[in-house]
């Protein structure tokens, strides 16, 4: 796409010393903004620079230079927390290339400027109520021009290419298996004869997702940063997703009434049309010629970049389908709804229909005016197909409101809410552990981030105990120096809201126990089949310890 060249080196830059270190900005302790600075082979470069999205538990320290001076940025996926501040690093001077893959960077081109859309949005919102109350005028994070700056620097990567950006700093791209285009980095940095390796996981994809590979896995670094959202527990047994969709969409054909789904416009929404086109394909409703219209002009975009992208980024079973010519996410009876009349007009079509429709929390887009059409409508139903925040429209219609407020209006909850269960773009704990496990040689440390504060605690106890790895969970501000391996600035937890030290130590060590717990259930798993008179001894002991501990 335009504004975006591809992958090279350029001259290295002025002198600033030496040393490697590596600095954690974001998503430590917390599931978003993720953000790491580095200095390396005298260059200052990010990976990731992304937005807080949901409860902030931690106050994130800011970078330690100006944009201007950090030199390049490397990211590993198009989600807004891990792209969303690329706009606002422009605005402050940064002139540097941002390299990831083609479809990451083609992903950006639509999600930033959407971004920047909400931010202005926001303030010119904001400003009208403090023009009013004459409070203090609101400035956006970033605007439309800082944005288009971003994505102007953008440089497109291939997958699996040893990459010279520097004298010193070599990198390459895997396919992590999260999103289209979302990497792992590996990056290898050489100063004073001295190389280290340093790999960066990024969002570690769900095997088994449609459309995309699963996880590349890495199985040599000296030091692993490494996600942790799900890490302390399991999506279950993978459900039928074809079937239970197809059982919903029947049920509501029947009474007469509509299905909505709110879906996330980049991923989700793609997995959601590749799953109506098997049901289509497989004649899986009876009764009906249904339509299915596609509202959001960012997931209408990102489904055009989606079919783009199928020859670096699609798993063999779509690339099979796009042999025979076979559009994995097209099918016959899909409506995109683009400008806000088409959107309007959506309603006016009297046949039984599939609304998929943003945002996916039901907190913004046009999602909104739809569920004011058809939450008081018995016959409808509103499917949610992704996580649901504390807080949000969404969350609230899930946990059964009964009414839930609308454009300033009190809308009664008719409709059927339901929930596809399952679908996520993450690996669960089990998945994490088979990542971390394909290292051949333990990783002199690794830092466990991307989760929520007990998780990261979790996760890295459970890798101590069944890896044996050094692994620790950084706090913001944190420190490390590459060549030693050690801390050289240990920073310690600033809140958003006070909370005791002492609660701090608690949960540290309640941590281990969770770990501890979860590690006993693999033991337990593992002993299935063995003579029951050992399984007999085994629960003996179980129930024992728990009797103790029971008070």
């Amino acid at each position: 796409m335009s504004g975006h060249t591809e992958c090279g080196a350029r001259s290295i830059p002025g002198e600033r010393g030496v040393g490697m270190k590596l600095m954690f900005i974001g998503a430590a302790h917390e599931v978003t903004g993720s953000c790491y600075y580095l200095e390396a082979a005298g260059s200052r470069f990010l990976v990731d620079f992304g937005m807080e999205q949901g409860p902030d538990t931690y106050e994130n320290q800011p970078l330690p230079v100006k944009g201007e001076q950090i030199d390049f940025v490397l990211l590993t996926h198009a989600h807004i927390d891990h792209s969303g501040n690329l706009p606002a690093l422009y605005a402050d001077g940064f002139r540097g290339e941002i390299f990831a893959t083609a479809a990451t960077a083609d992903l950006c081109s639509i999600m930033l400027r959407d971004s920047a859309h909400i931010q202005v949005y926001e303030a010119e919102w904001r400003n009208k109520r403090a023009k009013r109350s004459g409070g203090e005028i609101y400035k956006p994070v970033y605007t439309m021009e800082d944005a288009m700056g971003a994505i102007g620097q953008l440089r497109k990567c291939p997958y699996g290419s040893m990459i010279e950006l520097r004298p010193g700093i070599h990198v390459r791209f895997v396919d992590a298996g999260h999103l289209l285009g979302s990497a792992s980095i590996e990056i290898w940095i050489t100063e004073e004869g001295e190389t280290r390796k340093i790999v960066f996981s990024g969002d570690i994809g769900n095997v088994n997702q449609p459309l995309i590979n699963d996880p590349t896995y890495i199985d040599e670094a000296d030091y692993v940063v490494m996600e942790s959202t799900y890490g302390d527990r399991s999506h279950g047994e993978v459900p039928d997703y074809v079937n239970s969709l197809a059982a919903v969409m029947q049920q509501t054909f029947d009474r007469g009434g509509d299905l909505l789904i709110p879906s996330f416009a980049v991923g989700r929404t793609q997995e959601i049309l590749y799953f109506i086109r098997q049901i289509k394909e497989m004649k899986l409703i009876s009764g009906h010629d249904f339509v299915v219209y596609l509202d959001s002009p960012l997931a209408i975009e990102a489904t055009s970049i989606f079919d783009e992208h199928y020859e670096d980024c699609y798993d063999e079973e779509a690339k099979e389908l796009v042999s025979k010519g076979v559009n994995p996410i097209r099918f016959y009876g899909l409506r995109t709804a683009i400008t806000v009349e088409d959107s309007k007009n959506i309603e006016y079509d009297e046949r039984p229909k599939v609304i998929i429709s943003a945002s996916g929390m039901c907190e913004a887009g046009r999602i909104r005016h739809h569920l004011k059409d058809n939450l008081w409508r018995k016959n409808c139903t509103v499917l949610f197909v992704g996580y649901q925040a504390v807080g949000t429209t969404g969350r609230a219609l899930v946990e059964g409101a009964e009414k839930v407020r609308l454009f300033g209006e009190d809308v009664i909850v008719n409709a059927n809410i339901m929930v596809l269960p399952g679908i996520s773009g993450h690996a669960d704990n089990t998945g994490l552990m088979k990542w971390a496990s394909a290292f051949t040689r333990k990783p002199k440390k690794v830092f466990v981030c991307h989760g929520e504060d007990l998780v990261t605690e979790i996760f890295a106890e459970r890798l101590k105990k069944e890896l044996g790895y050094e692994a620790v969970a950084p706090y913001s501000g944190t420190v490390y120096d590459l060549m030693t391996g050690e801390a050289a600035e240990e920073a310690m937890p600033v809140p958003v809201k006070k909370k005791k030290a002492a609660a701090r130590k608690a949960t540290s060590i309640f941590a281990r126990l969770v770990a501890s717990g979860q590690r006993l259930m693999d033991v337990i798993y593992k002993n299935e089949g063995s003579p029951n008179k050992d399984l007999a001894k085994f629960a003996s002991q179980i129930d024992a310890l728990s009797d103790k501990w029971n008070r």
